[in-house]
């Protein structure tokens, strides 16, 4: 099978800023469009997106998974990129064109379709390193995926990084820089310890791993760090703490210290997660700190994380009641 993220349909949807307003959205084929190669974003990174999905119920009906709130988020990326402002309007009726224009390719649970809607600056100058590009390419693109767990949900291993993730004044941002920038840390992280991400802890804060939000589950309580511009404000995130209060679950958002987290994650019944798009919740097992290792939950997924991922799960596949107003429906 493909590996996730690989395989396109094969149209997308665009609109284009120019002379101070977008153009009408147009479907063309996947891979036709062009930059000059002096882009803004080729660059300077003026470069955001956004990754959300769209589930087939058991009735056939296609639903989009809170659209409302990944529009938002690239709305205020572009915003901190200074980006053309993204009419949220436009581009919620873009992502739905396009799905349903696709629908008869959304995968059946466990699959779903995965939407990437990417806003670029176009503006062919170099000079422009201290300024943003006035032309921009707004663009949805649409991937089918199989389930992210085909194999079993792993325990992961995480190594602590006492360094950030990217500026802390960006870390809100879905850009690409912040992934590019935690590629290294992670990749000699695999190769000396067998770590499979990095959680990143800038002067013992524990934040994010390069591509996922971090929850610490002890007893009825989960903790993660409280939303500032240091860290991607996830929206898998934000939807598995509204399940856990809605279950009576205490849920701390706040400072946790790695000294903190090294005491509690030991603990018996102890549960560490991370949270994404791709992958919903998946279970840590192993946290690697100066030489150490530490074992969460016997170094296995754990039954809390297990039963909020499926709780959520039953929402996108239409299996359980949408109480929340989650699901748009194309």
């Amino acid at each position: 099978m493909a590996a996730f993220g690989t395989v396109f349909t094969d149209e997308m949807i665009l609109s284009r800023f120019e002379n101070n307003g977008w153009t009408e959205p147009a479907v063309v084929p996947t891979q036709s469009i062009s930059l000059h190669p002096g882009a803004h974003v080729l660059h300077y990174a003026s470069t955001c997106f956004e990754g959300m999905k769209a589930f087939r119920h058991a009735d056939d009906s296609v639903h989009i998974f809170r659209m409302e709130k990944n529009v938002a988020r690239l709305q205020q990326s572009s915003e901190l990129l200074t980006l053309p402002k993204v009419d949220g309007a436009m581009l919620s009726q873009m992502i739905v064109d396009i799905v349903r224009r696709y629908a008869s390719d959304v995968p059946m649970p466990p699959g779903s379709m995965y939407i990437r809607p990417t806003h670029i600056g176009t503006e062919a100058s170099i000079g422009k390193a201290a300024a943003p590009s006035l032309n921009s390419l707004l663009y949805v693109l649409l991937s089918p995926v199989g389930d992210y767990f085909a194999g079993g949900a792993k325990a992961l291993r995480l190594l602590l990084d006492d360094n950030a993730r990217c500026a802390s004044h960006m870390g809100m941002v879905k850009s690409g820089g912040n992934y590019a920038s935690a590629l290294q840390p992670i990749l000699k992280a695999r190769a000396a310890v067998q770590a499979d991400q990095v959680l990143f802890c800038p002067n013992g804060d524990v934040q994010e791993t390069g591509a996922a939000n971090f929850l610490l589950i002890d007893g009825n309580e989960i903790i993660t760090k409280a939303l500032d511009s240091s860290f991607l404000h996830g929206i898998t995130r934000d939807s598995i703490l509204t399940l856990a209060r809605d279950r009576g679950m205490i849920v701390s958002e706040r400072e946790l210290t790695v000294e903190e987290l090294l005491e509690r994650a030991v603990k018996p019944g102890a549960e560490a997660a991370l949270s994404g798009t791709a992958a919903v919740l998946t279970p840590v097992g192993t946290l690697i700190h100066a030489g150490k290792e530490y074992h969460v939950g016997g170094g296995k997924a754990g039954n809390t994380t297990a039963t909020l991922r499926q709780a959520l799960n039953d929402i996108q596949w239409g299996r359980a009641e949408d109480k929340f107003g989650w699901l748009t429906r194309v």
